[in-house]
């Protein structure tokens, strides 16, 4: 085991990522997807792991016949079972009416979940890296998602894995390299059709005067999920003291609120309810929904949401069709 294989080692035991037995490896052939398989395979014993290899043929490029090719050589070569699928994926999404991104994603993660259910499995692996982190934070943040833009993707979510995720692409290709295992590259990767994409090229401009912006922003996702864990900690402590969901309604005491305790709770609780809770739109309700828990008496309407006011609590409800005005 060279030093890289040790340190990523390392990371997987730090982190307690938790994963032994079988486990899916996702392979595409591209850079990224090999060398997990390889520092899988590579790691097994440590790890407690038994391999299976999952490839999807999702019949956009014309060179996706080579890449299956690609794969199933590699895991003859590693002596591991290969599970292959054909997605329909341009015929899944006009039936959908998903963009073509969405309609590969839904399609290869139904095939990966099946495989995975019948065989046992209990994770699926897949090449998420360190880069691929940095690019969801930025468009998180473009979509208005706040902190919760900073929060770092949980290396297990359910079934997925990923291994990799304090990991750069450059040090993956580096490690291939090195060992003169070849990979393949998707073109269609550099191609300006998806958000994605479009951000890679910017992210490169700004990697070149911060080097070390992956792993400065990875610190800062640490950070930001044990402060967003202590406090919605804190606001959970205060369900059925100051909050309480209610029929499908929110449930506020009137009592006194600082804004960002109101906001917190708004946050926490609209994820409980499945309300939309974008940053930008709980920093402009908040402080209307603190105003008129302190002093008023009517029914209020802001946006979608409509406030019923009685004596002692303040009942907040999700409307389906906006009102004309604001109270």
């Amino acid at each position: 085991m060279n030093r890289f294989e040790t340190e990523v080692l390392a990371q997987i035991q730090a982190r307690g990522d938790a994963v032994s037995g079988r486990v899916m490896v996702a392979c595409s052939g591209g850079g990224d997807s090999v060398a997990l398989l390889v520092l899988l395979w590579t790691l097994r014993k440590s790890l407690d792991l038994e391999l299976e290899v999952l490839h999807a043929d999702h019949g956009l490029r014309a060179e996706s016949a080579d890449d299956a090719e690609f794969v199933r050589t590699l895991c003859r070569n590693l002596d591991l079972d290969l599970a292959e699928a054909s997605l329909g994926v341009r015929a899944h999404q006009e039936a959908q009416k998903v963009g073509l991104e969405m309609a590969a994603r839904a399609l290869r993660w139904d095939w990966f979940l099946q495989e995975a259910e019948q065989a046992g499995a209990t994770a699926v692996a897949t090449g998420h890296t360190l880069d691929d982190h940095t690019e969801t934070v930025f468009l998180r943040l473009a979509r208005g998602g706040g902190l919760g833009s900073l929060r770092p993707l949980a290396p297990r979510q359910g079934l997925r894995w990923s291994p990799l995720a304090e990991v750069r692409r450059a040090e993956l290709r580096a490690y291939l390299s090195a060992k003169g295992i070849p990979w393949r590259e998707d073109a269609s990767n550099l191609e300006p059709f998806t958000a994605r994409n479009r951000w890679r090229p910017l992210l490169e401009a700004l990697r070149q005067e911060a080097p070390e912006l992956d792993r400065h922003l990875f610190e800062t996702h640490l950070q930001a999920e044990e402060a967003h864990r202590l406090a919605r900690a804190l606001v959970a402590s205060w369900e059925g003291t100051r909050w309480s969901l209610h029929e499908g309604a929110l449930c506020l005491h009137r009592e006194t609120w600082a804004e960002p305790e109101l906001r917190w709770t708004l946050e926490f609780a609209f994820s409980h309810l499945g309300w939309p809770r974008e940053a930008a739109l709980l920093r402009g309700l908040t402080p209307w929904v603190l105003e008129r828990l302190a002093r008023g008496r009517k029914p209020a309407s802001w946006g979608n949401f409509c406030l019923n006011l009685e004596p002692g609590e303040g009942y907040l409800h999700l409307t389906t069709v906006p009102p004309p005005s604001r109270a």
